[in-house]
C-alpha cells in the first residue's frame, strides 16, 4: 500500500528517485503511464495487469472504452529501478506531466502518482476544501 507525499527532484537524464517507503512495496517491474489529471502514474506489474486485464475486456466497438485504452496504453513504459532506486521517465511522459526539476510523488493506496509542483498544488488546493469534500465525497460512502 503506497501512503504519503514526497517531493524529489529530476535529474538531467529524467531519472528520478522513488521513495524508500515505495520501493519496500514494490515486487517486480513498474509501468509508468499517463494519469487522468494532468499527472502520471506509476503501477506495480500486477495493479498494471489487472487494469489491462479490465480494460481489454471492454467492447472495442465502444469509443470510450477505445479512448481508454489508447490514454493507458499507448502512453504505458515498463520501467526498471537502478541500483540507486531511481526510475527513467521517458521525456514524453514529462512533457504530459510538465515535469521540470521537481516532482511531487504521492501514494493513492494501489499505485503511485507522480505531479509536477504547480499542478500538485492546484490539486492539493481542491482537497483541502472540506465543504467541497463533505459534498463530493457523500455518495461514496466512504
Amino acid at each position: 500500500m503506497f501512503l504519503g507525499q514526497y517531493t524529489h527532484s529530476l535529474d538531467g537524464k529524467g531519472r528520478l528517485i522513488v521513495p524508500a517507503r515505495f520501493r519496500e512495496d514494490i515486487q517486480g517491474s513498474i509501468y509508468l503511464t499517463q494519469g487522468f489529471d494532468e499527472n502520471l502514474r506509476m503501477l506495480p506489474e500486477e495493479t498494471f495487469q489487472s487494469i489491462y486485464n479490465r480494460v481489454t475486456e471492454m467492447s472495442s466497438t465502444d469509443p470510450t472504452a477505445r479512448q481508454l485504452r489508447r490514454l493507458i496504453f499507448s502512453s504505458a513504459q515498463k520501467v526498471d529501478l537502478d541500483n540507486n532506486g531511481r526510475i527513467l521517465v521517458p521525456k514524453y511522459l514529462r512533457e504530459v506531466a510538465n515535469l521540470a526539476s521537481e516532482a511531487i510523488i504521492v501514494g493513492v493506496g494501489e499505485s503511485i502518482e507522480i505531479w509536477s509542483p504547480d499542478a500538485w498544488e492546484k490539486q492539493n488546493l481542491i482537497l483541502q476544501d472540506a465543504d467541497a469534500n463533505a459534498k463530493r465525497f457523500a455518495a461514496l460512502d466512504v
